[in-house]
């Protein structure tokens, strides 16, 4: 048996488990934010599922205290906090389930959402589990649905931000790359694959930042502080395959302190 063979099959189990950034779709009933206030909202990326420490209230969103959005209240003191970000969330199910949390008074908020979209844990499955073939058809099924579908979702959850809380200022953070290329990974993915998947968050980046502007808000891209802690760079701030299965191809606790927060500080 090769040694992707070998990784594919140890990963078999996990893998089988995702079927999304999380657990989709549980709304949020949180108390609007008062006056000055901040809203998190999102998924996986910004709820921190990775990072550990989860709150006790959080229940399937696993929004953790070692999150960005956690770790930026707790620096920075703002009049309100709502931290409603929720894995599993679509662009969809930010709009339904944690808009509640905005107000006319909501003085900034932060959102991920996009990678559900687009399907980024079946492209994962296939990546792994399947050829190379197969791996990356699944990453250009992906890319098409980043150029055609997805603009039009982002523009309605943006519009629904923006008439939630008309004074805010709204902070978009993109998606890391997951791989260094010619790295210090021996197995799993090829050179390809990893190159594929890196092109497409690229696109997906790509797209959300011209959303943003379109939408009068804040880009704030993650490359740069994830180059040098991808996957395969012998320093990494992704989880791999790993159990347990949510936090896979999730920041770790330094990539929301050490990549999210300072994007997310240097956008405000």
């Amino acid at each position: 048996m090769s040694v992707r063979r070998i990784w594919a099959s140890l990963s078999t189990l996990a893998l089988a488990a995702v079927a999304a950034l999380g657990v989709a779709g549980t709304a949020v009933a949180a108390d609007s934010a008062s006056a000055g206030g901040y809203v998190a909202l999102g998924d996986s990326y910004s709820s921190g599922v990775g990072a550990g420490n989860y709150l006790p209230d959080s229940g399937d969103c696993r929004r953790s205290a070692n999150a960005y959005p956690q770790l930026w209240a707790a620096a920075n003191s703002p009049a309100s906090f709502a931290f409603v970000a929720c894995s599993g969330a679509t662009t969809a199910s930010v709009a339904s389930g944690q808009l509640g949390a905005l107000n006319a008074s909501t003085a900034l908020v932060s959102v991920t959402a996009g990678g559900n979209d687009v399907g980024f844990a079946s492209v994962m499955q296939d990546c792994v589990l399947g050829s190379e073939a197969t791996c990356l058809s699944s990453v250009n099924a992906a890319v098409g649905k980043m150029n055609n579908s997805l603009p039009g979702s982002l523009d309605a959850l943006y519009g629904s931000i923006r008439a939630g809380a008309p004074a805010a200022q709204v902070v978009v953070l993109g998606y890391p790359r997951f791989y260094q290329l010619s790295g210090s990974c021996i197995a799993g993915l090829t050179e390809a694959e990893r190159a594929a998947i890196n092109d497409a968050s690229d696109v997906l980046n790509g797209v959300l930042a011209k959303r943003a502007a379109d939408a009068g808000f804040t880009f704030s891209s993650v490359v740069d502080e994830f180059t040098g802690h991808e996957l395969c760079s012998g320093d990494p701030w992704l989880h791999s395959v790993t159990v347990p299965v949510q936090n896979s191809y999730h920041p770790t606790t330094a990539g929301q302190s050490g990549g999210y927060l300072p994007a997310f500080r240097s956008a405000v």
